[in-house]
């Protein structure tokens, strides 16, 4: 027997990439799944959201949280490898983006209106390209 969506929806995603699930008044969660974008050697922009924090939760597989410090650039890249079942809030306006294993599904808490444009993403220079490759194999081979 199906229970009718007036009481309870069922949603997933098990494609590539990020895909909202639920939105609600305020807020929208969803998933981020691996996809070939997200592997550490095409990481070329950062992306921040000016008006809201974003909560990641990873649930299965490893994925790497690249934060970055600076204003209108990137200045300095810190990487922050997830535990699973662990929630990581990235504050309002702080550079981010991530790498996943191709097994890896990350689950994002952010508010409903988060768009490209209030998003800006934050191109990096080819040495930071290469310190995003280097922190990535460091942290996945120790």
């Amino acid at each position: 027997m199906k229970i009718s969506e007036k009481l309870l929806e069922i949603r997933e995603h098990k494609l590539s990439g990020y895909k909202p699930l639920v939105d609600y008044a305020n807020w929208r969660v969803a998933i981020l799944n691996f996809s070939d974008d997200l592997r550490s050697e095409n990481i070329s922009t950062l992306q921040r959201h000016n008006e809201t924090d974003e909560v990641f939760v990873l649930l299965r597989g490893r994925c790497i949280l690249f934060l970055g410090e600076g204003d209108q650039a990137v200045t300095a890249i810190h990487g922050q490898e997830m535990i699973p079942h662990t929630l990581y809030n990235v504050k309002k306006k702080v550079w981010h983006s991530h790498t996943l294993s191709e097994d890896a599904m990350v689950l994002v808490v952010e508010n409903r209106d988060t768009t490209y444009d209030n998003s800006p993403f934050c191109p990096l220079t080819r040495d930071q390209q290469d310190f995003i490759v280097a922190l990535t194999t460091q942290l996945w081979l120790a």
